[in-house]
This record gives structure tokens, sequence and C-alpha cells, in this order.
């Protein structure tokens, strides 16, 4: 299967005169499934569909890369990328930054900020009366009323601010579909409001035909600009919908003079659909159009890696994958896995070494209720915080099972784990000693993210206890195997809650009593519809009602960091050495 066109030249290189479906997206065009434009395109494809994707267009000019493909029969769709774009320019202190791992070259400046809003607007501009679609992390954690850290206040519904015509939410596999089918014979605004899991504005008429028994109102724009309260509410409301198993209720928020509503998502994807999506022909390369522009770094990362499963259920208050991805587990099957790994083993610069056997928690996989039906009852936003839910059923067996074998496929000399690991998951399991013995390059990396257990308890985090017993694991088996291995901790700083006394403390645990050299120490950058933006923004715990402290200034950020200097802060007397480096 050749690339997916992104000029005039490629469309008719295919022999067509007409394209169905446009995509625009904020990233360089990477064809591999690890990249949301090349799934949907790679998705839309095999319906049928003939859909083009225009990577990266400019905005500054005369817009000619918005117009040289002309009018879709059907729709545009939008995407800022695989990474929000305002996360992607900006350090959490607001600097900008000076590179784009998802741009060839690894140039900044190929995307705007908020570049769902500015490419929306930009066609809405050009073609009023093509329908946009909009979908991807961006647009999906903007579905309502959020906080903006950028701007430090709350900004309305993507959809208000861009002037989208529909907004596919989490990973549209199995909606985006459904929106082509309803948008083949021309706009069918009703088709398009029966989908599951889309998101657009109405006016008021449509919200009064709505069952009440089926609707939840939310607390309106104005109202949570008005009162901080009145947005945790919200907030509370839509993390506990986006956690069901089952979710029934249609979510509406009045903004102005119109409303948006939020349609319950689809079901979970089946192994044999999530398969579907892995399993399509991508060249698994970028485009030929970045020969001679320098390395994608995003591609180099992934490029031998393989990821088992979509979702997480640890709930961490300032990760937005749960809000995006769901928090039941979604599995492929060994074979779609092997397949990949096997592919992976055929490309050029393959060297024997997968880079990563992961997914958003490494450890997840197939692991699920024992009982489906308490978990159709169950309201809670993790099944590990604040204790392991009894019903989860934590057996690494299956995992372990496809570690064996992936080892034995021929051309794989190691396959490591480099995506985060969830060591309260472990209890009696093998899976620590059999990761350090096969599956790690050296140096282990976990998150326990903080020590003290009120700053742990707002983060949905562990106790601390539990990491010094995985220090404890790991330096025991290193020895019983002779690795000289390294366990790598990660640490956020300014989360709400935390005041600079918890960072010394912090400091003292992990530098004085453990003994470790850190690299990450990561600033909070609260992200919209999580947890911590909202307490961040509120400066309250909207489940309990109870205020919670904020680090809000550059200064008291920056002295809380300074904790991991060799030159202690005094009293009024800032540090004047820099931080080190960050993750992202």
């Amino acid at each position: 299967m050749p690339f997916l066109p992104t000029t005039l030249k490629e469309v008719h290189a295919r022999g067509w005169d007409e394209l169905d479906i446009i995509l625009f997206t904020g990233d360089a065009y990477i064809d591999h499934p690890s990249f949301g434009a090349a799934v949907i395109g790679r998705l839309l494809e095999a319906e049928g569909y003939r859909i083009a994707i225009v990577p990266q267009p400019n905005w500054r000019d005369d817009l000619r890369d918005f117009k040289k493909l002309g009018t879709p029969r059907m729709f545009f769709a939008v995407s800022g990328g695989a990474m929000d774009s305002m996360v992607n320019h900006y350090t959490a202190n607001l600097r900008l930054r000076h590179d784009d791992a998802y741009t060839a070259g690894g140039v900044a400046g190929f995307r705007p900020d908020r570049t769902v809003t500015v490419y929306t607007r930009i066609l809405k501009e050009l073609f009023p009366h093509t329908p946009v679609v909009i979908g991807g992390i961006e647009a999906s954690l903007r579905r309502l009323t959020h906080y903006d850290y950028w701007e430090n206040r709350l900004h309305p519904s993507i959809l208000t601010s861009s002037g989208a015509d529909l907004l596919v939410y989490g990973m549209g596999d199995r909606t985006i579909l459904e929106v082509a089918r309803a948008l083949r014979n021309g706009y069918n605004a009703k088709l398009l409001r029966k989908i599951p899991q889309v998101a657009f504005r109405c006016n008021s008429d449509y919200i009064e035909r709505l069952d009440p028994a089926q609707t939840i109102r939310l607390h309106s724009y104005e109202e949570c600009c008005a009162s901080k309260e009145a947005f945790g509410k919200n907030f509370v409301e839509v993390e506990t919908q986006s956690n069901l198993l089952h979710p029934t209720a249609t979510l509406v928020e009045q903004q102005g003079e119109e409303w948006v509503v939020v349609n319950p998502p689809t079901a979970l994807l089946s192994t044999e659909e999530l398969d579907r999506s892995f399993d399509l022909k991508y060249e698994r390369a970028p485009h030929p159009r970045y020969k001679d522009r320098g390395a994608i770094p995003a591609w180099e990362m992934i490029k031998h890696s393989v990821n088992i499963h979509r979702g997480c259920f640890g709930g961490c208050s300032f990760c937005t994958i749960s809000a995006h991805q769901g928090k039941f587990i979604q599995n492929r099957s060994e074979r779609s896995i092997l397949q990949e790994v096997e592919a992976i083993t055929k490309m050029p610069d393959f060297r024997g070494y997968l880079s990563d056997v992961g997914a958003p928690s490494a450890n997840m996989y197939r692991m699920r209720g024992r009982d489906e039906q308490l978990c159709s009852k169950c309201r809670r936003p993790s099944c590990l915080h604040p204790k392991r839910c009894p019903n989860l059923g934590n057996d690494h067996h299956p995992l372990l099972a496809l570690y064996e074998r992936i080892r034995s496929v021929k051309g794989i000399k190691k396959a490591f784990i480099g995506s985060g690991i969830r060591y309260d998951l472990f209890d009696d399991s093998p899976y620590l000693r059999t990761v350090l013995k096969h599956h790690t390059s050296g140096r282990l990396k976990v998150a326990p993210e903080h020590t003290e257990e009120h700053v742990l308890q707002l983060m949905r985090k562990p106790p601390f206890a539990m990491f010094e017993q995985l220090n404890h694991d790991f330096h025991t088996i290193c020895r019983q195997e002779g690795l000289p291995y390294q366990l790598i901790p990660y640490f956020i700083s300014s989360h709400p809650g935390c005041m600079e006394r918890d960072m010394k403390a912090l400091s003292e645990k992990v530098l004085g009593k453990l003994h470790f050299n850190l690299e990450q120490v990561q600033d909070l950058t609260p992200t919209p519809m999580t947890l911590s933006s909202v307490m961040f923004y509120t400066g309250l715990n909207p489940y309990t009602g109870k205020p919670v402290y904020v680090a809000r200034t550059q200064e008291e950020k920056r002295r809380q960091k300074s904790y991991f200097f060799a030159e202690r802060p005094q009293k009024g007397v800032p540090s004047k050495r820099p931080f080190q480096k960050k993750r992202r």
C-alpha cells in the first residue's frame, strides 16, 4: 500500500479526481499505528473512502496548503497531532520550547498554538459549507468548559471557539467510521447527533427534547466562570461518567445562547476491532517528503517499539490517559502483537533490539475485573486508589507469556520495557524478576512522583512505602542475578497540595536516606480535563470541597525544585542555579 496522498500530484497518481475526506494534522505524516492521523486515515481508506492527509499546513501565508486539494465531497477532519499543541510548545514555567519532536529535524514553529482551533477557523472561512470534524487529544480534552493554564482562565468548549461542526472524543477508531457513514450522502444533523462518542453544538429546542432521565445538565460556562465550586462540580460529574463501564447519560452544558451536547461513549473495542487498527497495511515510515529535512524525533523513539494495549485504570490526578483512552483495558491479541514484532525485525535499520513492549502502563495487559457485574456498578476513577480494588484481577502471567513469545521471535536479541510500570500491581508475581533478567537495558524507570502521603493522596498515587519495597526488591534481585542495574525514579514538583516543606522532605528521603541521584523532577503542567488542573485553578479538591494549597508563582515553583541542587535555598534568597533536564 502506498502512503496516503498529501499533494494533488499524489491524488492524481491514484487516479482520483475528487476526495471524500481531507485530514489536517499538526504532526508530520508518519504512516504508523502509533500516530492517530495515520490510523484514522487508514481505517477510512479500508472502508473505501478516498482520503488525503495535509500535514502541518502553513497557516501564516496565503493559505495555499488549505486550498491545494480543493473541497472534499464529505468533510474535513482536523487533529492537533499526537501531543497537545500547548504542551508541545511551552514548558511548565511557560517558556517557549525550541524543538518539536513531531516535526522533521525536530524544528519548532511548524504548528500554531491551539492548532485545532486555528486550522478549523481557516477551513470554515475558506469552505463555509463543508463540515469540519475535529478529534485527537487536543480536541478531546477540551470538549467542555476547561481550565487553560497558558491564559490562566476558563475556556468554553473547543466546539464553540473553533466553530467545528462535530467533535469525536477519545480514541475514534469506531466512531469516525460511523461519522463517515452518516456523512456519505451529505450533511445530516439528525444522523450525526445519534452517534455515540461525539459532541456538537445545538439550540435549546434540541435540549428540551432530550430524555431528562438520561441527561445530566452541567453548570453553564458562565456559571463556571463566576463560581470555581461550580466548575469543580462539573469536573466530578464528567470524570465519573467517563469512568463508567456502561455510561448512558448525555452531558449538556450551556455556553451563551448555544448548548454543547456530549453523547455517551461507544462500547469498548473488542480485541478483533483493536487488532484491525494495528493490522492495517501501514508503510511504517515517515512520508518521503521528509527525506532531506532531518529525522523526526518522535518516530526515532518509537519505530522499534510495539504497543500492546490501550487504557489505564491508574487514574492519576495529573494524567490525561484515562480521560482520552478510558479506564478499562482494551487488549490486542498475541497474534497481532507478534505479527507487528516480526514486521519490525524486517526493517532495514533494525539491529535486534525492541525499544519498548509497552502501553500507557506497561503491565496492565489483559487485566480486568474478576466480576464484570461489579465493574458495571463501580464509579471509582481509579482501580488502584485509594487502595487496589479487591475485584481487580492483576495476574501477570498472560503478559509474561507474551514476553516469552516475543523473546522467541527470530531476529529479537532483546525486548526492552520502556513504558512506565505500576509496581503497586506486583504482589508475589515473578514480573519484576523477569523484567530485570530479560527486558531491562540497565535502568528501570518508575514514577513514585512524591514521598509525602497527603500529596500522594491528591495525586492518586500509592504510598511511598511501596516504592521503598520496590527499591529493596530491585537491589535484592540484582544482587542475586549479578545485574549492575539502576533504579531511576521520577518525581513531580508543585503539584496541588505540595508545599516547599514537602519538597524538602522529599529531597531528604530520596537524596539522603535512599541515596538516589535524581535525573528527572518535573514541574506540573496543569492540562485540561485532569483533577490536578481543576485543583490548580480552584484551590479546592472538587470531591471534598476542602481547600488545597497551590504553588502558583514561578518563584514558588522554582524554590520547590531547588531542593534537588547541591545548594539549598535560604529563606528569602533565590537559588541562582538552573534546574536540571525535564522530561515531557
